[in-house]
Protein backbone atom coordinates (compact mmCIF):
# COMPACT_ATOMS: atom_id res chain seq x y z
CA UNK A 1 0.00 0.00 0.00
CA UNK A 2 2.71 2.50 0.91
CA UNK A 3 4.61 1.85 -2.28
CA UNK A 4 1.13 2.15 -4.14
CA UNK A 5 0.68 5.62 -2.33
CA UNK A 6 4.47 6.81 -3.30
CA UNK A 7 3.77 5.95 -7.05
CA UNK A 8 0.62 7.78 -7.26
CA UNK A 9 2.04 10.79 -5.56
CA UNK A 10 4.96 10.93 -7.96
CA UNK A 11 2.52 10.57 -10.61
CA UNK A 12 0.36 13.29 -9.57
CA UNK A 13 3.31 15.45 -8.96
CA UNK A 14 4.77 14.86 -12.39
CA UNK A 15 1.19 15.96 -14.02
CA UNK A 16 1.43 18.64 -12.16
CA UNK A 17 4.89 19.89 -13.28
CA UNK A 18 3.66 19.12 -16.57
CA UNK A 19 0.70 20.85 -16.85
CA UNK A 20 2.09 23.93 -14.47
CA UNK A 21 5.38 24.36 -15.67
CA UNK A 22 7.59 27.60 -14.79
CA UNK A 23 8.43 29.74 -17.75
CA UNK A 24 10.77 32.54 -18.14
CA UNK A 25 11.58 34.47 -21.40
CA UNK A 26 10.12 31.54 -23.17
CA UNK A 27 12.02 28.96 -21.51
CA UNK A 28 10.21 26.24 -19.91
CA UNK A 29 11.14 25.17 -16.53
CA UNK A 30 10.21 21.53 -14.46
CA UNK A 31 11.01 22.86 -10.71
CA UNK A 32 10.25 26.25 -9.02
CA UNK A 33 13.03 25.73 -6.49
CA UNK A 34 16.41 27.71 -7.66
CA UNK A 35 19.45 26.85 -6.08
CA UNK A 36 23.01 28.84 -5.30
CA UNK A 37 26.15 27.05 -4.95
CA UNK A 38 28.11 28.54 -2.32
CA UNK A 39 28.53 27.81 1.27
CA UNK A 40 28.92 24.28 1.02
CA UNK A 41 31.48 21.84 2.94
CA UNK A 42 32.82 20.61 0.01
CA UNK A 43 31.94 19.81 -3.92
CA UNK A 44 30.39 16.46 -3.25
CA UNK A 45 27.72 17.47 -0.64
CA UNK A 46 27.17 20.23 -2.82
CA UNK A 47 25.96 18.13 -5.88
CA UNK A 48 24.45 15.74 -4.02
CA UNK A 49 21.94 18.20 -2.34
CA UNK A 50 21.44 19.84 -6.30
CA UNK A 51 20.45 16.67 -7.31
CA UNK A 52 18.25 15.41 -4.91
CA UNK A 53 16.29 18.72 -4.88
CA UNK A 54 15.91 18.21 -8.60
CA UNK A 55 16.11 21.78 -9.39
CA UNK A 56 16.31 23.26 -12.88
CA UNK A 57 18.23 26.43 -12.16
CA UNK A 58 21.53 26.54 -10.67
CA UNK A 59 22.63 30.06 -10.02
CA UNK A 60 26.68 30.58 -9.79
CA UNK A 61 28.50 33.44 -8.54
CA UNK A 62 30.88 34.79 -11.67
CA UNK A 63 33.39 36.66 -9.70
CA UNK A 64 33.70 33.55 -7.41
CA UNK A 65 34.20 31.08 -10.52
CA UNK A 66 36.74 33.15 -12.72
CA UNK A 67 38.52 33.67 -9.00
CA UNK A 68 38.86 29.52 -8.74
CA UNK A 69 39.83 29.42 -12.68
CA UNK A 70 42.56 31.41 -12.38
CA UNK A 71 44.15 30.04 -9.32
CA UNK A 72 43.68 26.29 -11.26
CA UNK A 73 41.46 25.35 -8.58
CA UNK A 74 38.14 22.94 -9.41
CA UNK A 75 34.30 24.56 -8.96
CA UNK A 76 30.92 23.24 -8.81
CA UNK A 77 30.60 24.60 -12.35
CA UNK A 78 33.17 21.89 -13.84
CA UNK A 79 31.08 19.25 -11.54
CA UNK A 80 27.41 19.49 -12.92
CA UNK A 81 26.27 17.54 -15.63
CA UNK A 82 24.48 21.48 -17.85
CA UNK A 83 22.82 19.00 -19.93
CA UNK A 84 20.17 18.35 -17.31
CA UNK A 85 20.70 21.90 -15.59
CA UNK A 86 20.13 25.52 -16.81
CA UNK A 87 23.00 27.98 -15.33
CA UNK A 88 22.09 31.42 -13.96
CA UNK A 89 25.03 33.34 -14.25
CA UNK A 90 25.04 36.07 -10.98
CA UNK A 91 27.01 39.03 -10.75
CA UNK A 92 27.52 38.76 -7.18
CA UNK A 93 30.61 41.07 -5.59
CA UNK A 94 29.52 43.61 -7.70
CA UNK A 95 29.16 47.33 -6.20
CA UNK A 96 28.21 49.09 -9.18
CA UNK A 97 26.04 49.21 -11.90
CA UNK A 98 29.22 49.37 -14.66
CA UNK A 99 30.97 46.57 -12.41
CA UNK A 100 27.34 43.98 -13.02
CA UNK A 101 27.60 44.84 -16.76
CA UNK A 102 31.43 43.92 -17.55
CA UNK A 103 30.61 40.31 -15.14
CA UNK A 104 27.21 39.48 -17.42
CA UNK A 105 29.85 40.35 -20.33
CA UNK A 106 31.79 37.30 -18.96
CA UNK A 107 28.86 35.08 -18.26
CA UNK A 108 28.05 34.88 -22.24
CA UNK A 109 31.38 32.81 -22.65
CA UNK A 110 30.70 30.40 -19.39
CA UNK A 111 26.94 29.90 -20.84
CA UNK A 112 28.89 29.00 -23.98
CA UNK A 113 31.51 26.82 -22.65
CA UNK A 114 29.03 24.42 -21.11
CA UNK A 115 27.23 24.32 -24.36
CA UNK A 116 24.15 26.43 -23.39
CA UNK A 117 24.47 28.70 -26.61
CA UNK A 118 21.06 30.64 -26.24
CA UNK A 119 21.82 31.14 -22.49
CA UNK A 120 21.20 35.01 -21.91
CA UNK A 121 20.05 34.76 -18.52
CA UNK A 122 21.86 36.99 -15.85
CA UNK A 123 20.89 37.37 -12.34
CA UNK A 124 21.57 40.89 -11.67
CA UNK A 125 22.93 41.74 -8.38
CA UNK A 126 23.94 45.45 -7.31
CA UNK A 127 25.17 45.42 -3.70
CA UNK A 128 26.84 48.56 -2.46
CA UNK A 129 26.08 47.54 1.14
CA UNK A 130 28.91 44.92 2.25
CA UNK A 131 27.35 44.75 6.09
CA UNK A 132 23.55 44.13 5.57
CA UNK A 133 23.97 42.69 1.83
CA UNK A 134 20.77 44.87 0.92
CA UNK A 135 20.19 45.92 -3.35
CA UNK A 136 21.25 49.52 -4.79
CA UNK A 137 17.52 50.54 -6.31
CA UNK A 138 19.37 53.19 -8.57
CA UNK A 139 21.97 51.05 -9.49
CA UNK A 140 20.14 47.90 -10.34
CA UNK A 141 17.66 49.87 -12.43
CA UNK A 142 20.26 51.46 -14.09
CA UNK A 143 22.14 48.38 -14.88
CA UNK A 144 19.39 46.57 -15.85
CA UNK A 145 17.79 48.93 -18.17
CA UNK A 146 21.65 48.75 -20.03
CA UNK A 147 21.42 44.83 -20.14
CA UNK A 148 17.76 44.60 -21.33
CA UNK A 149 19.00 46.79 -24.21
CA UNK A 150 21.76 44.39 -25.16
CA UNK A 151 19.00 41.33 -24.99
CA UNK A 152 20.29 39.74 -21.74
CA UNK A 153 16.97 37.93 -19.64
CA UNK A 154 17.53 39.94 -16.44
CA UNK A 155 16.42 38.89 -13.32
CA UNK A 156 16.85 41.28 -10.70
CA UNK A 157 17.23 41.00 -7.20
CA UNK A 158 15.87 43.49 -5.30
CA UNK A 159 14.37 44.80 -2.06
CA UNK A 160 10.78 43.99 -1.71
CA UNK A 161 9.73 47.37 -3.49
CA UNK A 162 6.56 47.05 -5.42
CA UNK A 163 7.18 50.86 -7.64
CA UNK A 164 10.48 49.35 -8.32
CA UNK A 165 9.63 45.80 -9.47
CA UNK A 166 7.26 47.78 -11.45
CA UNK A 167 10.00 49.79 -13.07
CA UNK A 168 11.77 46.87 -13.77
CA UNK A 169 9.16 44.86 -15.70
CA UNK A 170 8.21 47.72 -17.49
CA UNK A 171 11.78 47.94 -19.20
CA UNK A 172 11.37 44.63 -19.92
CA UNK A 173 12.42 42.25 -17.01
CA UNK A 174 12.24 38.61 -17.16
CA UNK A 175 11.25 38.38 -13.66
CA UNK A 176 11.38 40.14 -10.44
CA UNK A 177 13.35 38.39 -7.47
CA UNK A 178 12.45 40.42 -4.04
CA UNK A 179 14.38 39.38 -1.20
CA UNK A 180 12.05 37.50 1.78
CA UNK A 181 15.06 39.38 4.21
CA UNK A 182 18.63 39.48 3.80
CA UNK A 183 21.03 37.40 2.12
CA UNK A 184 22.02 34.30 4.33
CA UNK A 185 20.33 35.95 7.31
CA UNK A 186 17.86 32.92 7.18
CA UNK A 187 14.87 35.64 8.54
CA UNK A 188 12.32 34.73 6.52
CA UNK A 189 9.29 36.78 5.21
CA UNK A 190 10.08 39.98 6.69
CA UNK A 191 7.67 42.29 4.38
CA UNK A 192 5.08 40.04 4.00
CA UNK A 193 3.29 42.81 2.80
CA UNK A 194 5.25 44.53 0.32
CA UNK A 195 5.64 40.73 -1.26
CA UNK A 196 1.53 40.22 -1.97
CA UNK A 197 1.45 43.94 -3.55
CA UNK A 198 4.77 42.65 -5.68
CA UNK A 199 2.99 39.53 -6.44
CA UNK A 200 -0.44 41.20 -7.91
CA UNK A 201 1.14 43.46 -9.73
CA UNK A 202 3.15 41.37 -11.98
CA UNK A 203 2.63 40.45 -14.91
CA UNK A 204 6.12 38.29 -15.01
CA UNK A 205 7.30 35.70 -12.44
CA UNK A 206 8.47 36.85 -9.16
CA UNK A 207 10.59 35.00 -7.46
CA UNK A 208 11.45 34.91 -3.80
CA UNK A 209 15.09 34.99 -3.19
CA UNK A 210 17.52 35.59 -0.07
CA UNK A 211 16.43 35.23 3.68
CA UNK A 212 14.57 32.12 3.78
CA UNK A 213 15.69 29.63 6.49
CA UNK A 214 13.03 26.89 6.57
CA UNK A 215 10.77 25.19 4.76
CA UNK A 216 7.64 27.07 6.23
CA UNK A 217 8.86 29.74 4.93
CA UNK A 218 9.06 28.56 1.54
CA UNK A 219 6.12 27.11 1.31
CA UNK A 220 4.43 30.50 2.54
CA UNK A 221 5.59 32.31 -0.14
CA UNK A 222 4.69 29.84 -3.34
CA UNK A 223 1.07 30.16 -0.99
CA UNK A 224 0.95 33.83 -1.12
CA UNK A 225 1.62 32.75 -5.40
CA UNK A 226 5.21 33.48 -5.73
CA UNK A 227 6.22 31.65 -9.39
CA UNK A 228 9.81 30.21 -7.59
CA UNK A 229 12.39 30.11 -4.88
CA UNK A 230 15.98 30.41 -4.85
CA UNK A 231 17.69 29.95 -1.85
CA UNK A 232 21.30 28.25 -0.96
CA UNK A 233 22.33 28.87 2.68
CA UNK A 234 19.25 27.33 4.01
CA UNK A 235 19.98 23.94 2.41
CA UNK A 236 23.93 24.15 2.57
CA UNK A 237 24.09 25.35 6.53
CA UNK A 238 21.72 23.03 7.94
CA UNK A 239 23.16 20.63 9.60
CA UNK A 240 22.14 17.77 6.64
CA UNK A 241 22.08 19.28 3.40
CA UNK A 242 20.39 16.33 1.82
CA UNK A 243 18.17 16.02 3.76
CA UNK A 244 17.28 19.73 3.68
CA UNK A 245 17.29 19.45 -0.34
CA UNK A 246 14.55 16.82 0.04
CA UNK A 247 12.56 18.91 1.97
CA UNK A 248 12.99 22.29 0.27
CA UNK A 249 11.35 20.34 -2.81
CA UNK A 250 9.18 18.98 -1.34
CA UNK A 251 7.72 22.19 0.42
CA UNK A 252 7.95 24.22 -2.67
CA UNK A 253 5.85 21.84 -4.40
CA UNK A 254 3.11 21.95 -1.62
CA UNK A 255 2.91 25.82 -1.76
CA UNK A 256 2.72 25.95 -5.15
CA UNK A 257 -0.30 23.13 -5.01
CA UNK A 258 -2.12 24.85 -2.39
CA UNK A 259 -1.73 28.00 -4.49
CA UNK A 260 -3.49 26.71 -7.42
CA UNK A 261 -6.05 24.71 -5.51
CA UNK A 262 -7.19 27.99 -3.88
CA UNK A 263 -7.08 27.97 0.43
CA UNK A 264 -10.72 28.16 2.36
CA UNK A 265 -12.53 30.84 2.97
CA UNK A 266 -11.81 32.49 6.59
CA UNK A 267 -14.80 32.92 9.03
CA UNK A 268 -15.30 34.14 12.15
CA UNK A 269 -17.09 30.90 13.59
CA UNK A 270 -17.16 27.74 13.89
CA UNK A 271 -18.70 25.77 11.10
CA UNK A 272 -19.50 22.09 11.48
CA UNK A 273 -17.42 19.73 8.94
CA UNK A 274 -20.52 17.17 9.19
CA UNK A 275 -24.31 17.61 8.32
CA UNK A 276 -26.49 18.45 10.63
CA UNK A 277 -29.70 16.67 9.44
CA UNK A 278 -30.36 12.97 9.79
CA UNK A 279 -28.55 12.79 13.16
CA UNK A 280 -29.06 9.71 15.52
CA UNK A 281 -31.54 10.39 17.93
Amino acid sequence: MTQDFIQALKKSQNLLEKNDPLIIANHTFHSRLMLGTGKYKNLKEAKESINISETSIVTVAIRRAQYAKERGKSNLIDGLDWTKLWLLPNTAGCEKAEEAIRIAAISEEINKRLGQFNNRFIKLEVISDPYNLLPDPIGTLKAAEYLVNKNFTVLPYINADPILAKQLEEIGCATIMPLGSPIGSGQGLKNLYNIQIIISNSKIPVVIDAGIGTTSEANKAMELGASAILLNTAIAKSYNPRLMSLAMKLSVKAGRSCYLAGRMKEISHGNPSSPLNGLVK
